[in-house]
């Protein structure tokens, strides 16, 4: 039975892709700030509920400490907590805008991945999935064709370039562990007002898969629902 661990999972794509792991026989502990919000998640798609604020140290420690004593380990860390910041005219952007989005889009991943790296290392088959996005791309965002490329979302799209990149670096350094992100591309969420053209289980596929591969199957991708994107 896999044990999956996933942050942000009170909505959009962390909800859904807790209730289509459970579907799949998923051991899923749903993990999220907001203990109200994250228990009804977890109720409502037969997870078990875990508290953690990603931009909290104690937070984060806690809930790696309730994993270790409930379940003893993790088999697939799913690291898709994030928020998007302000859009738009960059033009009055403060330092303090750019720690808040960073802390929890790539801090955040930062913190949890240290602390259930013990509890990942007693899986015969570890995964880390890093939910990242195409606005981190270069080439999308610079392509006339895609959508990514039409909107302007300064901080949002800088961390999860930098998530991307950190993906990498984990891959390379962590060669018992397969490390990927995923772009779960353009959804509707709360995260952009529901403007999405895809459906949140659309959106979900590339987690998903990445979550259910036979062990084995590749470190260091960026992948989306309709293959392989390149490092760019």
């Amino acid at each position: 039975m896999t044990i999956t661990f996933i942050t942000g999972a009170n909505k959009g794509l962390g909800r859904e892709t807790a209730r289509r792991l459970v579907e799949a026989g998923h051991t899923v502990l749903a993990g999220a700030r907001d203990p109200e919000a994250g228990a009804r998640a977890a109720a409502a798609v037969g997870a078990r509920f875990v508290p953690i604020d990603v931009t909290d140290d104690a937070s984060v420690a806690a809930a790696a400490a309730d994993v270790a004593a409930h379940e003893g380990a993790i088999d697939v860390l799913v690291n898709n907590a994030g928020v998007h910041g302000p859009a738009g005219d960059p033009t009055g952007l403060t330092g303090a805008d750019a720690l808040g989005v960073f802390d929890v889009n790539l801090a955040g991943v930062v913190r949890t991945t240290s602390a259930f790296l013990p509890l990942l290392r007693r899986s015969a088959d570890p995964v880390i999935i890093n939910v990242s996005s195409g606005m981190g791309s270069l080439a999308l965002t610079h392509d006339p064709a895609r959508a990514e490329s039409r909107v302007v979302a300064p901080l949002y799209t800088a961390s999860k370039a930098a998530l991307t990149m950190l993906t990498t670096q984990y891959a390379k350094a962590f060669p018992g562990i397969r490390v990927n992100a995923a772009d779960p591309g353009y959804t509707a969420t709360d995260l952009n007002g529901h403007s999405g053209p895809q459906t949140v289980t659309e959106g979900t596929d590339a987690i998903v898969g990445l979550a259910t591969e036979e062990p084995g199957a590749g470190s260091g991708r960026f992948v989306a629902r309709d293959g392989e994107i390149a490092w760019s």
